[in-house]
Formats: C-alpha cells, structure tokens, sequence
C-alpha cells in the first residue's frame, strides 16, 4: 500500500520552494515496493518427476504432433484475439509517447503574411499597409513536482502491462488450440469405438436372426440384441455433432473458417504424453505474464498517485519566441526586423470545488483496487498449479484403471461369446458382457482427453515457458 503522508500536499510546498531551484523535481510520490505475499515452499501435490525440466516457450512440441504443431503457428499468425492484443499494445506505446512529449520544450515556426488598414498613432486617415512576420516560438513547463515524469512513468508502467497481457492471451490461445484439437482426437477415437461396437452388434444380430429361423434362438433374444444395436447406433450422430463443433473451434482459433480445417483422422493413441516439472512456487511469479501484468497495473497507478498530489502545486511555464516582423517582404529578414519575447508564469488553482482531491483520492483507492487484484492474482496462479498437479495425477491413475477395466471387459465379451455358441450362457449374459465392453472402451477414450487435458491445463498455469525478462 502506498504510505501515508505525515503533511497535507499544500504543507509540502514551505518544503520544497526553497530547494526547488537546485533540483530538477521534487518528489511527491511514494517508493512503490513490491507487496508481500508470502509463498509456501513447496506444492501440496507432488509432481509426476520432480526433477524434470520446466516448460519451454514451445511446450506443445512434447505432443509429437506435426498437425498441432501446425495449428499453433496458423493460430499464433492469424488469431484475432492475439492480433486485438497487439493493437492494444501499439495503442498503450502511442499513449507512452504523448505522456513523455511534456518532459521536453515544444517548438512551433509560423510565418504569415497580411494586409492591414489603420489609424496612425499620430493621428490622420486611414493607412493601409502589408505586414509580414516569420518566427519561432518555444514553451516548457517546468516539471518542479515530478508530475510530468510521474505521469510519463505511468504510461510506460501501462505500456509494459499490455505487453504481458499480449502473452497472456497469446498462452490462452495456444491452450485452446490444443485443447480442441485433442477433443477432435477424443471424439474421432469415440466415434472409431462405437462404430466398431456397431459393426460388432449388427453381426451378432444377424447370426442370431439365423439362428432364430432354425430354431436354436428365440424372438426374444433377437429383440434384445436389435435393441442394443439401435443403442449403440443412435450414440453416434451426438458424436459426429461434437466432433463438428470442435474442429469449427479450431478453425476459428486458427482464424480460419470452418471448410478451411480438416483435422483428418488422428488419434489420442498416437500421442506423446510429456513430463512436466512444476518447479518451486517461488519461481511462479517470474513465469506467469497475467501476474506481472497485475504488477505492471499497480506500478502505474502508483505514479498516477504522485501525479495526482503534483497538481495540488503550482505550475511553471517558460515560452520564447523570436523572428522577423515587416511592412516589406524583401526586408524581412534584414536585421533591424528581428524580434523576440521571453515570458514566465506560475499559475496555482485557488478553486476547483474539490476536483483535485478528488483525483488524489481516486488514484489511492484505484491502487487499492489494483493491491487487492494482484493478491488474487498471485493465489489464483498458486491454485491453478496447484489443480493441475492433482489432476494430472489423478487423470493419469484413472486412465491406467480404466484401460484395466477395458481389457477385462474384453476378455468377458469374448468369454461369454465362446460359451453362448456352445450352448452353456444365456444370450443376456453375452448382452451385458457387450453393453459393459463399450461403455469400458468409450470411458477409456474419455480418460485419455482427461489426461491430456490435465497436462495442458498445468503447461498454462505454469505460465507455458513465459519467462519475464523474454517480453519486450
């Protein structure tokens, strides 16, 4: 939080007139020190191999998948979101620049020609005469308070934070790549799942529909297998919607319309899952760009703070201004033309009904809004770590589970199978050992997004290999 003043803005200007001709600016603003929140020394959950190397700047490569691969750099080139933070960025430098035009004079040259008719100082008719001048003028307001330096500093501490909000958008955008083109991969597996199933049902149906006509099978067991082929049938078009959906997601991710991505027909089975190491929380706030751009934002508003008190204070302005002034052009130049003004002035506001105090107050409660936004910032970024370390290793024990309950159902398919054709099970035992093999492969394949989402959710809390000193 920014200190409190032991004397009112108006009591410190006693202080600083004597001295305000020896220094260049009298500081009026607090230090800003970074606030304290305090860190555990270690994640509650540990990671999967402690010793493994933090992410990289292009962690999504550990996937081993060229098509990925690709998406992202189409989307790092052509996502809209991304291309609004760039703007955003060239706006936040425009503003640095108009906030440091003050720190410096600004020279203006005009030269002007006119026709004239007036009385004499003498007295007598009208006269009528040209009159041309041609100049130089420069202003400066000297920066006594540091207002126009605080506010310069401001503007570039705003500046920066548009800049982490670039990565922080440019990270979201990555995730989402990824994320969507592994739901197009999770539901293209479930899809290949069910249609096996299907093609699987349909068999049975069919031998049983013989089997019926000879005798060994009833109408009952044809119904129920029909029923259970009409089951797994009528799961595949919600399938083949999600699938839609999620490739159109990428496209426009990727800024493309939706004809333009055909992600083909890829597998989870087919990629790598990477390990990947969480570090130290200390070492979290140097890797997250949302956080440092929460810092960035409570910088800037602690300048606005000291710019704020500056303007209780008086304001200094010096101009000059020389050229040539004539009643002949050829002779505008000549040196018995030449001009010149130098003028000071101090100004200092009597009345303003509250308006600066105003501002001054604003700018203490807006740095207080911004302390307890980066406080919330700072624990978010803990938790989500903190999330994505529990799930990917919860996710990754489900998967092993489930590929267990997979292979098992399988196997009692194909049991149930041998001993329905040799006349020693029922056809509902056969019915439930195939409705639990494709309900166990379908959870599979779920179990398998879920990993892979779990890691992807851990590469963005951890920042995705964003490191501060890399923004610029």
């Amino acid at each position: 939080m920014p200190t409190r003043d032991r004397a009112s803005p108006r009591r410190r200007w006693g202080i600083c007139v004597p001295v305000m001709f020896i220094v260049t600016a009298c500081s009026l603003g607090p230090s800003y020190r970074r606030p304290d929140v305090p860190l555990p020394a270690a994640w509650i959950t540990s990671p999967a191999d402690p010793q493994a190397a933090a992410p990289e700047s292009d962690w999504w490569r550990g996937f081993g998948s060229v098509a990925l691969n690709d998406y992202i750099a189409q989307a790092q080139s052509a996502n809209d979101d991304i291309g609004a933070a760039i703007a955003r960025v060239q706006e936040a430098d425009a503003q640095a620049r108009i906030a440091g035009a003050a720190l410096l004079p600004s020279l203006t040259a005009d030269a002007t020609g006119a026709r004239e008719r007036a009385l004499p100082a003498t007295g007598g008719p009208l006269q009528t005469f040209n009159a041309f001048n041609a100049g130089l003028s420069a202003s400066y307001q000297l920066d006594f308070w540091g207002r126009n330096r605080e506010l310069h500093q401001a503007a570039l501490a705003t500046a920066k934070a548009s800049r982490f909000d670039r990565e922080t958008v440019a990270l979201t955008v990555v995730t989402s790549v990824a994320m969507s083109y592994f739901e197009v991969l999770e539901f293209h597996d479930r899809l290949q799942v069910a249609q096996q199933n299907l093609d699987n049902a349909q068999m049975i149906l069919k031998d049983l529909e013989f089997e019926a006509t000879v005798g060994t099978a009833t109408a009952l067991d044809v119904a129920q297998q029909a029923t259970t082929a009409a089951t797994v049938n009528a799961s595949i078009p919600p399938l083949q919607e999600q699938l839609r959906q999620s490739s159109d997601a990428l496209a426009i991710l990727t800024g493309q319309t939706p004809e333009q991505v055909d992600p083909g027909d890829g597998s989870l089975d087919a990629l790598t899952l990477p390990v990947v190491g969480a570090g130290l929380p200390s070492q979290l706030l140097a890797r997250r760009p949302d956080v440092a751009q929460a810092e960035a934002q409570l910088i800037a508003a602690n300048a606005n703070i000291a710019a704020a008190r500056a303007a209780f204070f008086p304001s200094f302005n010096l101009t000059a201004s020389g050229g040539y002034e004539s009643t002949a052009l050829g002779a505008l130049l000549s040196p018995t033309t030449r001009v010149f003004a130098l003028s000071a002035a101090v100004s200092q506001t009597i009345f303003d009904n509250g308006a600066l105090s105003g501002q001054y107050q604003y700018s203490r409660a807006r740095y207080a809004e911004l302390l307890s936004d980066y406080h919330k910032t700072v624990l978010t970024a803990l938790g989500n770590v903190e999330d994505a370390l529990i799930a990917v290793q919860q996710t990754a024990e489900q998967e092993l589970r489930q590929q267990d309950a997979a292979d098992k159902a399988r196997r009692a398919f194909e049991f149930a199978q041998l001993q329905f054709q040799a006349g020693t099970t029922n056809v509902l035992t056969m019915l439930n050992t195939e409705t639990a093999l494709f309900t166990a492969q379908d959870a599979l394949v779920q179990g398998k997004f879920a990993h892979t989402q779990a890691l992807l959710n851990l590469y963005q809390a951890l920042g995705g290999g964003w490191r501060q000193e890399q923004t610029r």
